[in-house]
């Protein structure tokens, strides 16, 4: 930021006792705020000219002193310009702290991961963030470490040393040596990313080593349960209650949408009754603090009922026994091998089976889905609507059905109907033939009301 006015001034400062030997001082003034400091040369007030503000003569101390004071000067200027380019704000006190050499300590990457991490596991408590979060940075600092330690063989690094090549050679560590597939690679690499920002807006550094880096997230099919991979589970006797209690906890999240830190911290107090009678849950995310109201259904009051005399459950006074999420994920993994399920299985897959095979595969609305499972808007919703077979065959049908319709309606293919309706007349007419004429004179035959029938029939369709 360019300032209003700026000014330098070197000038010899009057001593409390009276002597010719004086500190030379500068002074730097900006927008009309002087600031000053000794340069701690001496100099003799009868050898100085304050209008040039230099020493006078040409002997090598005046020579030395003048060479001194004009450093400084270029200095000044040098450091002044660099405030300018980066759009800096200028201050007197800012340019005598850099004179002084009190300027931003070379703060170090690994220093900085650690205050960051420190803070964010102070604010654990207050809730503004999960465990989970400082757990992550934990280990992405952990991975800038070792990739200094392989790379450099350092203990730390200095912002200041940190460029565009820095950042593809850690991602290119984490894909290699780390064998860290893409999504999770960049998972890494934003979380590092955020410690880079933070010292930017410190002023501990001015270029961004991540302005070049363009990282693009492979997309995956995260697909949910289908309904008869649902029903192998939820029918499954287990030999153990370990995994009894696991598939349980696993089954309601199913039918609730509830993510795991939901169903873990669901107490009692969050089932009540709702606008339509029945029982509701009603309760905020953890994730997102966005409102939930989810309405029961009867497999999940049929699981909240069969555990409300848990002791775990009584102990913590939650609605259900959940263990924690690693064990959860483990667990799980049994259960898919006992029940003949390929697909990995995870807490996560519940929410999006209820989403998709237990909502949208039931004609719930999109709208309606997005609201229980507590989104903020339909495009995340539509990332757990994934249509299964059995909904685009259902759906195939109607069409088929609707397409008969219309074609059994539409006046162009009439002429096929009339047809077979004409063959189906000669047939009834050679079956006539073998009864006998039994009509009287007067009336008409049996054939001659047919081909009536039949000539009628032929003239409707041909007028449409």
């Amino acid at each position: 930021m360019l300032e209003s006015s700026f000014g330098l001034t070197f000038f010899l400062k009057v001593p409390r006792k009276k002597s010719n030997l004086r500190y030379i001082y500068l002074r730097i003034t900006v927008d009309g705020i002087p600031k000053e400091t000794s340069t701690k040369r001496k100099w003799d007030i009868t050898r100085w000219d304050q209008k040039a503000e230099r020493a006078i003569g040409t002997k090598e101390d005046a020579r030395t002193t003048n060479f001194f004071l004009t450093t400084i000067e270029t200095k000044v200027n040098r450091y002044r310009n660099d405030l300018v380019y980066a759009e800096h704000f200028i201050s007197s006190q800012k340019i005598i702290d850099f004179i002084l050499g009190r300027v931003a300590q070379k703060v170090k990457v690994l220093e900085e991961f650690l205050k960051h991490n420190d803070e964010l596991f102070a604010l654990v408590d207050t809730g503004e963030y999960a465990i989970g979060t400082h757990e992550r940075f934990e280990i992405s600092k952990k991975h800038i470490k070792e990739f200094l330690l392989f790379k450099f063989n350092l203990e730390d690094m200095e912002f200041r040393d940190l460029n565009y090549e820095f950042i593809k050679d850690y991602e290119f560590y984490l894909k290699t040596v780390k064998s860290c597939n893409n999504n999770t690679a960049l998972k890494y690499i934003t979380n590092f990313r955020k410690i880079v920002r933070r010292a930017i807006d410190k002023e501990i550094i001015k270029e961004d080593p991540f302005k070049k880096f363009k990282g693009k997230k492979t997309k995956t099919k995260k697909k949910p349960l289908t309904a008869v991979e649902l029903h192998k589970i939820e029918s499954h006797t287990f030999s153990t209650p370990r995994l009894t209690v696991i598939r349980d906890v696993f089954i309601f999240q199913c039918y609730t949408g509830l993510a795991y830190i939901d169903a873990y911290q669901l107490k009692k107090e969050d089932i009540k009754i709702g606008i339509d009678g029945e029982y509701w849950i009603m309760s905020d995310r953890q994730k997102t603090e966005s409102e939930t109201n989810i309405p029961l259904l009867p497999k999940a009051l049929e699981i909240i009922e069969k555990y409300k005399d848990h002791p775990l459950c009584l102990t913590r006074r939650s609605v259900l026994p959940v263990k924690s999420n690693q064990k959860m994920n483990e667990y799980l993994k049994e259960i898919a091998d006992l029940c003949g399920i390929t697909c990995v299985l995870n807490t996560h897959k519940a929410r999006r089976t209820f989403g998709s095979t237990v909502t949208l595969n039931n004609d719930v609305p999109i709208h309606v889905v997005k609201e229980m499972l507590g989104h903020s808007s339909v495009k995340q919703t539509e990332e757990y609507a994934i249509t299964e077979q059995q909904t685009v065959g259902r759906q195939m049908m109607e069409l088929r059905n609707k397409l008969n319709t219309k074609t059994t309606l539409d006046p162009v293919n009439g002429l096929l109907i009339l047809e077979r309706l004409e063959k189906e007349i000669l047939d009834m007419k050679e079956k006539l033939s073998f009864a006998g004429n039994k009509t009287s004179a007067a009336e008409p035959s049996s054939d001659v009301q047919l081909e009536s029938i039949g000539t009628e029939l032929r003239n409707l369709v041909r007028r449409h």
